[in-house]
């Protein structure tokens, strides 16, 4: 039983360093390079080389040893609460840290071929470093508040390189798209942090999630989690931060109904799409489960288990009848990653982890393949001003002769993504199947639904892999068919292409993970993880569910070569609804589009013209009438009150200058005055 070893300097160091170092090469290449300078790709490679060894010495220290490393210093103090900021260095924290690392470094070598001459290479590894010093901290991170600090800065990042190429329009939009979705996730994370806070009043993951914390040792009582601190959590929070965690899993790993996102996500780079979108941004929600796994009760791992084998189902179906080759491997991450979350599901901790890890290779190695392939073909389109689209599979074909170092390594990770034997694939695959089929059996009934479709998108993976291989490396290249003239020059690129592949190849066959090529259970990051027990058919499972899947699978790659590669072939009818349904992605983004997007716009409308036409129109109501007040209250102030007062003055001014005349000083004025007043009087008094 591993024991907290609460300070190793050594290891320690070596930790801070595999992160700290991609954060100096994005400090250094944004303050001190241009974004035009080449220096930048050098700088990042050269960090995340470092960081790759240091991960592995962590790796070698931590790794199935008796204790794990947790050391944390007071960050902040509100009220008497502390928070802390450390490192926790455990089985799962060293397994990523190593596997974000070492595929980082083939895909920064990759990169730096691939991204050569475009005009914003410095910027490019500058979004780089700064995605991998994000991962590598999210999965190191001891305390909620890092998580979601580092949870937040990889979505940032990755919305900066999904838009890299911000002058395209499709770009823009799918960087967007990525974004608000991942918020909608970002924010049932931060709900579920709050509500586990305000319940056990720590952000710490070892005090909550540790093999002794309070959420690994509570039992269920009355209805309520109870620690063995007397700390009760009744289940409606319970319920609360297992949905917000459930929402930030469904955004990152992609994963219905919040996976749209991940297709579009495509117009990054391609070099992008193999780190971020294959093999560890998306990988992060799988991670966040592993980590909170302690908190879910068996009806919500019944849930995930539902949720993550329809998404497997779901894009495997998609991924038969998309034709763009980015696309296609999109659908085919989304599927992966529902088996993951399934595997959770079902209590597979371990072979969850190790189909991240197995899948993290072989799809990387698939995208970085692709991206030679749509590279050439971009090449020949400009050369030749040929009206195709370098990423429709449609217009490719015969490639094998042409790109044969790079056919030879797509069929290695086909291999491995399909499951055959004596490929990583094959062991962690089938482990999934083989403890899907143990679980339904304990659990009986309509459950076996999981297995059964489990099986079938293993199937699917199987025909849409086979029918990419074949349409893109087999039968005619189709530009060339219908442009005789043309004689393209394709090359599979220097060592800067080939070594990464070569690498990622290697790493898709069993030895890297396990010397038994039958066993899942003989692999050593199963081994090094928790794995529950099997019950007494086991044997017979795995026997029977390898050998089958397998022989399956060699017939739908036989049946999708007759049907693409063969002279006979003949192609599925494209007017059936089932068609239709596939090609149109089930038609969820078209129901997103007109049921939300357009929806929120019309709302939008609407409050805009009540705003501007009733309300806006009540106010300019109460303006007029009071303008037509004042204007009223002008006139009768200035014709009514005004001219009465100027009247009245005007009448005292009249009156005093006729009183005036009076008082000149003269005698026989005054005389005349008395006598036209005696007169006046007399003649009064005559006629009264």
């Amino acid at each position: 039983m591993p024991t907290q070893l609460t300070y190793n300097h050594e290891v320690i160091i070596c930790t801070l360093i595999a992160v700290l170092m991609p954060l100096a090469a994005f400090v250094f290449n944004a303050l001190a390079l241009n974004k035009k300078s080449a220096v930048a790709g050098w700088v990042s490679t050269l960090a995340i080389l470092v960081s790759t060894v240091c991960a592995v010495n962590v790796f070698a220290r931590v790794w199935d040893s008796e204790s794990y490393i947790h050391q944390q210093q007071v960050w902040f103090t509100i009220g008497a609460t502390k928070v802390y900021v450390g490192l926790l260095l455990n089985n799962l924290s060293v397994l990523l840290l190593l596997l974000v690392s070492v595929i980082a470094l083939p895909v920064h070598i990759y990169g730096m071929a691939y991204m050569k001459g475009d005009p914003h290479f410095g910027r490019y590894f500058t979004y780089l470093s700064l995605f991998c010093f994000s991962m590598l901290a999210l999965v190191v991170a001891d305390n909620l508040i890092l998580v979601y600090a580092f949870w937040e800065l990889v979505g940032f990042s990755s919305y900066l390189l999904i838009g890299f190429w911000n002058t395209r329009d499709k770009a823009v939009l799918a960087n967007k798209k990525a974004f608000i979705m991942n918020r909608i996730g970002d924010i049932g994370l931060l709900a579920a942090i709050v509500t586990l806070f305000a319940q056990f009043g720590t952000f710490d993951i070892d005090a909550l999630f540790g093999q002794h914390g309070l959420i690994s040792q509570a039992t269920i009582q009355d209805g309520a989690w109870v620690t063995a601190m007397g700390i009760s959590m009744p289940a409606v929070w319970q319920w609360v931060a297992c949905i917000g965690i459930f929402m930030a899993v469904a955004a990152k790993s992609a994963q219905f109904p919040l996976h749209t996102w991940l297709p579009d996500a495509m117009e990054g780079p391609t070099s992008v799409s193999a780190l971020i979108h294959a093999a560890t941004m998306v990988a992060a929600g799988v991670f966040l489960l592993g980590r909170f796994f302690p908190l879910f009760s068996e009806t919500q791992l019944m849930v995930l288990a539902v949720i993550g084998c329809f998404t497997a189902f779901m894009a495997a179906t998609i991924a038969l009848t998309q034709n763009d080759l980015k696309r296609v491997l999109a659908y085919s991450t989304i599927s992966q990653l529902g088996f993951m979350v399934m595997a959770m599901g079902i209590g597979a901790y371990a072979s969850s982890l190790f189909h991240l890890v197995t899948h993290a290779f072989f799809k990387c190695l698939l995208f970085l393949s692709a991206g030679i392939i749509i590279h050439e073909m971009q090449h020949l389109k400009d050369e030749h001003q040929l009206d195709i689209d370098p990423q429709n599979i449609l217009y490719m074909g015969g490639l094998r002769k042409k790109l044969p170092f790079t056919f030879v390594v797509c069929v290695i990770a086909a291999c491995a993504l399909i499951g055959l034997p004596l490929t990583s694939g094959f062991l962690s695959k089938d482990g999934i199947l083989i403890q899907s089929f143990e679980w339904a059996g304990h659990h009986g009934g309509i459950w076996y639904l999981i297995p059964v479709f489990s099986i079938i998108s293993s199937m699917l993976t199987a025909f849409y892999i086979s029918r990419l291989i074949f349409k893109v490396f087999f039968g005619e290249f189709e530009p060339e068919k219908a442009n005789p003239h043309i004689h393209p020059h394709f090359t599979d690129g220097g060592l800067a292409y080939k070594i990464p592949l070569a690498f990622l190849a290697l790493s898709c066959f069993f030895p890297i993970f396990s010397f038994n090529p039958f066993s899942y259970e003989s692999a050593w990051v199963v081994k090094g993880l928790t794995l529950a027990e099997h019950g007494g058919e086991a044997d017979l499972l795995h026997t029977i569910i390898p050998v089958g899947i397998t022989l399956v699978s060699i017939g739908i790659i036989y049946w999708a070569y007759n049907i693409y590669v063969s002279p006979n072939r003949k192609l599925f009818p494209q007017d059936t609804f089932l068609f239709k349904l596939s090609y149109n992605e089930w038609f969820i983004d078209s129901f997103y589009n007109n049921a939300i997007v357009k929806g929120t716009l019309s709302l939008s409308g609407a409050l805009f013209w009540i705003d501007k036409t009733v309300i806006d129109g009540f106010v300019g109501l109460l303006q007029n009438i009071v303008l037509t007040l004042a204007s009223i209250t002008k006139w009768l102030d200035k014709y009514i009150v005004d001219g009465f007062l100027h009247t009245l003055a005007a009448t005292t001014v009249a009156i005093s200058n006729f009183v005036r005349g009076f008082q000149n000083g003269r005698v026989q004025y005054y005389l005349f005055s008395m006598m036209a007043v005696l007169l006046a009087f007399f003649i009064y008094k005559i006629l009264i």
